[in-house]
């Protein structure tokens, strides 16, 4: 990925997409009060609702971005994808869900995150987008593999077309997780296998997100694959870590747009 930096504000893009709008923001550069300094986008953690929304003003002014056609949902670590057409009126959320797609022009996609998973998809054939939200639960139900499959079937996408990134999240040193962790994984994977790793004194268990959502991407049949590498846990001077912070933190920002 590369690193952005303007007006106080840091985001990172994947090096795949140069010409497209799109952006995973950092929490440098917004206007929040501690402990959710300073880009907290994130309208339901405890921080100043007007601090929230300059701090939304700021990323879609810095993108250009057509802020009153954002869509985005409400996150309940699912797998449910949706069709994103535009904003519902008179309502912040379009559905409770954890992925959308897209073949509308300037109708920006936007997601919140503290540790899951950002991944992002382009089909530049086609002219589609789409965005995931993968933590443990959304992993192992195939989010990844789902918004492929909406790509193909909503818009008739080929999935060796698809160009998708996955962002900072918690890295796979830093992820430790129960036996019901590692037992889903088996389930839905077929295999523990580069996903879960031992610790060699105790056996407790570390998950690799970044890994087991590349390898649901590619059992989806995608090959254009660009991985951040960037652990959000170790990295709480740009990134909120939901696992780091204790709970007590904010929500960076993930958006793309045609």
């Amino acid at each position: 990925m590369n690193q952005v930096t303007n007006a106080n504000l840091v985001y990172y893009q994947f090096a795949q997409w140069v010409n497209m709008k799109h952006g995973i923001f950092t929490r440098k550069g917004g206007v929040s009060a501690a402990p959710w300094n300073a880009l907290n986008l994130g309208g339901n953690v405890g921080d100043d609702p007007a601090a929230v929304r300059h701090n939304h003003d700021l990323i879609y002014r810095e993108l250009d971005l057509n802020a009153k056609q954002t869509c985005t949902v409400w996150q309940v670590h699912s797998a449910d994808v949706i069709i994103a057409n535009g904003p519902v009126q008179g309502r912040r959320w379009m559905a409770l869900a954890d992925s959308m797609v897209t073949d509308k022009p300037d109708t920006p996609l936007f997601m919140r995150f503290a540790d899951c998973t950002p991944i992002l998809f382009h089909d530049p054939v086609r002219r589609v987008i789409g965005i995931a939200h993968g933590g443990w639960r959304g992993t192992v139900q195939g989010v990844a593999a789902n918004t492929v499959r909406a790509m193909v079937e909503g818009y008739g996408c080929k999935p060796e077309d698809v160009q998708a990134g996955i962002g900072p999240a918690i890295g796979p040193d830093s992820y430790q997780v129960g036996e019901e962790v590692v037992r889903a994984v088996q389930d839905y994977f077929g295999t523990t296998d580069n996903l879960i790793r031992r610790d060699p004194n105790d056996g407790s268990a570390y998950l690799n997100l970044w890994e087991a959502n590349r390898l649901d991407l590619e059992r989806a049949g995608v090959r254009q694959i660009e991985i951040a590498g960037i652990c959000t846990a170790t990295h709480t001077d740009e990134f909120f870590s939901h696992r780091a912070e204790k709970g007590r933190t904010g929500r960076f920002g993930a958006v793309l747009s045609l």
